[in-house]
């Protein structure tokens, strides 16, 4: 039987989409400007065996609609995007590609690390307009503490770039096993204790119940002074008025941020009027070479189950319905 397999996107880098072709899948895409209103009913109508889920909702009654579906695979680690409660409840393996965009979330962190530290593009926009501003007080990295809230396959390489610059690391993971390797870096066991060293508090980690907001008025204002907040993750692990109270009083002396808490970035957002933050829109994992890598993790991981082969625990953010 032919597995059709429906990407929520308009687009699959080749490396995924020749491995689905050569299969011999029958792969469907949602339309530009389609959003989980449309997914539900392309879930409804057609016998989806598989989706390759990326930055859309797939909801509840998208899950629903669809007797057929057996997988789900994420396009990347994030799935706040997916109900992950009801695919349980319907026995469907949510699965992940860890590590496939990791080198390029990496080098997004450490860029909004450098151009916050030294207010790239503020001056940028100066020189622009006709002004020789020589700002002269950016911060130097070198002898600073660098605090990771989260230490996995992202976080880990940004502590080898900043301790390669002279920076200090230091680790807060309540995850992490106790014998885990910390390659040179310091841990601690509460984030309380981590927030009073951080010259740049780096976020690592993924939107959960526990995690949503975990950084609010109280852990900025337990920051050393002229700190920055670096934020790669989910918008929405920070409370994001606290945030701008504290860019817009200079407690903070700036932030980079590649995820908000509402994404696209709303026209009326006071982050756009603060020359103390540095924005992205949300695309830390999207180089050439990442989307490759997520998408044939992803093309790999849904055939490897439809022809039977066990996922991993790992690779799998409801493991509880492997052994069903």
């Amino acid at each position: 039987m032919t597995p059709t397999i429906l990407v929520t996107a308009p687009t699959l880098a080749a490396a995924g989409l020749d491995l689905l072709t050569t299969r011999g899948c029958r792969v469907l895409f949602t339309e530009p400007g389609q959003g989980a209103v449309d997914i539900e009913a392309l879930m409804t109508r057609e016998p989806v065996d598989a989706v390759i889920s990326r930055t859309l909702d797939l909801t509840a009654a998208a899950l629903k609609a669809c007797p057929t579906l057996k997988v789900v695979c994420k396009h990347g680690v994030g799935v706040s995007n997916i109900d992950v409660d009801i695919a349980t409840a319907l026995g469907i393996p949510v699965l992940v590609t860890p590590g496939a965009n990791a080198q390029s979330v990496a080098e997004m962190t450490l860029a909004l690390m450098f151009a916050a530290a030294r207010r790239v593009p503020w001056m940028d926009r100066q020189l622009r307009q006709g002004q020789w501003s020589r700002a002269q007080d950016g911060l130097q990295l070198s002898g600073r503490t660098l605090g990771l809230v989260g230490y996995g396959q992202v976080a880990r390489r940004v502590a080898a770039a900043a301790r390669a610059i002279g920076m200090a690391v230091v680790v807060y993971d309540p995850l992490l096993p106790a014998d885990a390797a910390l390659d040179g870096v310091e841990r601690v066991e509460r984030l309380d204790q981590l927030l009073p060293l951080s010259h740049v508090l780096s976020l690592h980690i993924p939107l959960t119940v526990q995690t949503r907001q975990l950084i609010g008025a109280a852990q900025l204002a337990a920051l050393p002074a002229d700190a920055l907040l670096i934020n790669t993750a989910r918008g929405e692990v920070v409370d994001e008025a606290a945030l701008i109270a504290a860019l817009q009083a200079r407690q903070l002396f700036a932030a980079g941020l590649d995820t908000m808490a509402i994404e696209p970035l709303q026209a009326d957002s006071p982050l756009l009027q603060l020359d103390n933050v540095v924005l992205t829109p949300h695309v830390g994992g999207s180089t050439p070479a990442a989307l490759a890598a997520m998408a044939q993790g992803a093309a790999r991981q849904v055939l490897d189950y439809l022809d039977g082969k066990p996922a991993t625990a790992a690779s799998c953010v409801n493991p509880q319905v492997l052994n069903r």
